[in-house]
């Protein structure tokens, strides 16, 4: 993964492989592994920061839908992968692949992607 930025309580990182143009990924920054074992207070800034990615990745690829998914059997840490999907695009209509494998892009593609979110990011705070 690649490190975009600091939100409130997490971090958000560009999925490098990118099958589904511009995933991401948010990462709580204390180490926890279950949303029960944060406070409700630390629950509602981290979901306002999952909530506030998926704005900007909405706002910087226009994706049909963001799918959301807290997968972590193997990895204990709370973050969610924000997946945007397009219709007639990979795995439209039915659950996303965790690690398809398949498009890798070159840096200054990831540059220009990472841009695009960073953008939105800094100008979609929550209300």
């Amino acid at each position: 993964m690649i490190k975009i930025c600091d939100l409130k309580v997490s971090e958000l990182f560009m999925f490098k492989e990118q099958s589904y143009p511009g995933r991401c990924l948010v990462a709580y920054k204390r180490h926890v592994n279950e949303l029960f074992e944060l406070s409700p207070e630390e629950r509602a800034l981290f979901m306002e920061d999952v909530a506030r990615a998926a704005k900007a990745m909405s706002k910087a690829f226009n994706p049909n839908k963001v799918n959301y998914g807290a997968y972590s059997d193997k990895l204990a840490h709370l973050h969610f992968h924000l997946v945007p999907k397009y219709e007639g695009g990979h795995t439209w209509g039915s659950t996303f692949e965790m690690n398809p494998q398949k498009v890798y892009l070159t840096d200054a593609e990831y540059a220009e992607k990472i841009s695009a979110i960073s953008l939105q990011v800094n100008t979609s705070a929550m209300v």
